[in-house]
């Protein structure tokens, strides 16, 4: 062949080449696009059905932390006998019941906020074990003394909790 042919088929072939791999690359661009669109829809319909789900899970782990506020706690729930370690048990096993009708929210709770959760849990049981094995402490109510009397210049660690859930929240809505 001469080589004014191959350079005549190269100069219509080329040009050719250019424009098909040009208008592959807008194509590919273009479908990826499209994907990325569909996807942040689908997202978008997700979050408007879930958003409910995961505030209600917030509210209910808001009246968690209340209602295992150690000053509300032992307001709520009065001794049934004198003995401090009866009544220990029996407010511990409050809190834990709480604790295990709410476990289901975690699904809808960032593993953070869960681990504050389960901490301030943990504290709260912590702060009533301490306070009943104090030799000082002689019944129920001087029990229920101890533990107001010393949240009264302290924050309680169901406050530190929900102070970060109502961060979350604001973050989510």
């Amino acid at each position: 062949m001469d080589t004014n042919k191959i350079i005549e088929l190269l100069f219509y072939t080329l040009p050719a080449l250019i424009t098909g791999g040009v208008a592959y690359y807008f194509f590919q661009m273009f479908v990826q696009n499209e994907d990325k669109k569909r996807h942040f829809l689908l997202m978008r319909q997700n979050q408007k059905g879930s958003l409910p789900l995961k505030l209600q899970a917030y509210e209910r782990m808001t009246l968690f932390m209340e209602r295992i506020d150690p000053s509300k706690l032992l307001i709520r729930i009065t001794p049934v006998s004198t003995d401090k370690n009866d009544y220990s048990n029996f407010v511990i096993a409050q809190v834990e019941q709480e604790f295990e009708h709410n476990l289901t929210q975690q699904i809808y709770i960032s593993d953070e906020c869960w681990a504050i959760i389960q901490t301030a849990k943990n504290s709260t049981i912590q702060m009533l074990r301490k306070a009943a094995s104090n030799p000082e402490v002689a019944d129920a109510d001087k029990l229920r003394e101890l533990i107001l009397s010393t949240l009264l210049d302290k924050n309680t660690p169901s406050s530190a909790a929900l102070s970060y859930i109502r961060n979350e929240v604001r973050e989510l809505i």
